[in-house]
């Protein structure tokens, strides 16, 4: 089975084709660096790693490029308001650009405890300036945007496809419904691509005039043409991206070249959180931080965050992370299981035995991925495959091939499962040893001090018929 994806330009499920055979060129919509991102922020980044990896398993190249926005993002995600990181500097007494150098350094920490895969870039909207007025100066030439004083509108009227990826018609757009209201606009729904205000702080002197900045929606268009060229594949975002976000950079972008701008336009739905929206008022915005505070691992909240399909609400409780936290064990178990079944222990006494239920689940996951990246089926299949290994179905030769498929392969497209080869030293092979003389002399109050020692160093042991086994907690 191809890859096939479900392409919110045409809300179909398309077979994927990218424009060059073997090459993926991905345009992922990042953060805006006035505030720590949160859970709900990274279900969608952690959703467009888990593309670039299934691309990659797939045999593709993928160039991806992930934006860091650090200036004209304002408060409306429109043309009015003030700009997000401004506001914020204000609030914590701090000059602008501090604040995005430090968001921007807490976000690449994070990705990096997420175990997310580091894109090809991460452009700064605030260098890249010049390709933003390259783009609105040659839309100016075509008719596309006009100046009044030092403002530039792009004329949603001259593009007769807006509208089309987020099913807005521009003659039933609400004046004032996320596009500011301004009497010097030609039409209501027109928006900046270039804004002018004496007051902002972070700004740059152009034909335009001396205290401009741009908008929001030029600075992707501009960044995804300087990374990877005029036409690329995949853009991926949340779905609150979809309008007006993404359906002015398609405008721009395409009004500008005079070429389809992205092929395939894929959005993850909003995270929920405890069965509602995140809200400061609430108090359930959670960072990264305040999920490790609880004593949850990052890897464990990447599994919770991917393990529900992309295009599917999702909900984060800390009972959902108590859960995905104990799936995951069962998944780091199993590693541990196949591994010993290596040397015969708990393997079926033939040695091929299980092959062709190997073959199955390796099927089951590979067709759930292609399939518009499925993952809970995904999941399943790994579930499946443990269920095997847990009820001893597997030969020797079938755990080789299961234990390389989940650690090489599986794994890099979940990149959740502890795959390291679980080791101890000399010191707690002692300790289990000197367990087992306790139990053997009937000393259970020194066997269950050792055990207890042992749970503290993160070593869990299982006691059973052939005798006592281990893993790491």
């Amino acid at each position: 089975m191809a890859f096939a994806v479900h392409n919110s330009l045409t809300r179909t499920k398309e077979p994927f084709r990218s424009l060059e055979p073997g090459v993926v060129r991905m345009y992922n919509c990042g953060p805006t660096v006035y505030s720590r991102p949160h859970v709900g922020n990274y279900r969608a980044f952690l959703f467009a790693d888990t593309l670039r990896r299934w691309l990659e398993y797939s045999g593709f190249r993928v160039e991806q490029v992930m934006n860091i926005t650090d200036v004209g993002h304002l408060t409306d995600d429109a043309d009015d308001g003030e700009d997000k990181l401004e506001k914020q500097a204000r609030k914590e007494k701090l000059d602008p650009w501090a604040i995005s150098r430090k968001i921007a350094a807490q976000f690449f920490a994070d990705l990096d405890a997420l175990g997310v895969r580091k894109a090809k870039v991460y452009p700064k909207a605030s260098e890249h300036i010049p390709e933003m007025l390259e783009i609105i100066d040659g839309l100016i030439a075509k008719g596309h945007a006009y100046v009044v004083g030092g403002d530039v509108y792009f004329d949603v009227k001259s593009f007769p496809r807006y509208g089309r990826l987020s099913g807005n018609r521009v003659e039933d757009l609400a004046a004032g419904a996320r596009i500011a209201v301004r009497e010097e606009k030609h039409n209501p729904e027109d928006f900046a691509l270039w804004k002018s205000d004496p007051a902002h702080v972070m700004k740059w002197a152009t034909r335009f005039g001396p205290n401009g900045f741009p908008g929001w929606h030029i600075e992707c268009s501009a960044m995804a043409r300087k990374h990877l060229g005029d036409r690329i594949d995949i853009h991926t975002g949340g779905e609150d991206n979809i309008f007006p976000h993404h359906e002015c950079e398609i405008a721009q972008s395409e009004g500008f070249t005079g070429v389809p701008f992205a092929t395939y336009w894929m959005h993850a739905k909003f995270l929920q959180v405890d069965g509602g929206k995140m809200s400061k008022s609430l108090g359930n915005v959670y960072s990264l931080d305040d999920v490790q505070a609880k004593g949850f691992s990052a890897r464990a909240l990447r599994f919770a965050l991917i393990r529900g399909h992309y295009r599917q609400p999702l909900n984060f409780t800390w009972d959902i992370m108590r859960e995905s936290t104990s799936a995951l064990e069962g998944l780091d178990d199993m590693v541990v299981r196949l591994r010993r079944a290596l040397h015969g222990e708990g393997a079926s006494p033939s040695a091929d035995d299980g092959l062709e239920s190997f073959a199955d689940v390796k099927a089951e996951f590979e067709a759930a991925m292609d399939d518009d990246l499925n993952t809970p089926r995904a999941l399943a299949a790994l579930f499946k495959l443990r269920t095997h290994v847990l009820e001893g179905r597997l030969g020797i030769s079938a755990a080789a091939v299961a234990l390389q498929f989940v650690e090489r392969r599986a794994n890099s497209v979940l990149g959740c499962i502890q795959t390291e080869a679980a080791t101890i030293d000399a010191e707690i092979e002692t300790l289990i040893e000197q367990r087992q003389a306790a139990r053997k002399a009937k000393d259970f109050k020194e066997s269950d001090r050792i055990r207890d020692e042992l749970l503290a160093r993160g070593i869990v042991l299982e006691d059973g018929q052939s005798g006592v086994t281990w893993k790491r907690k």
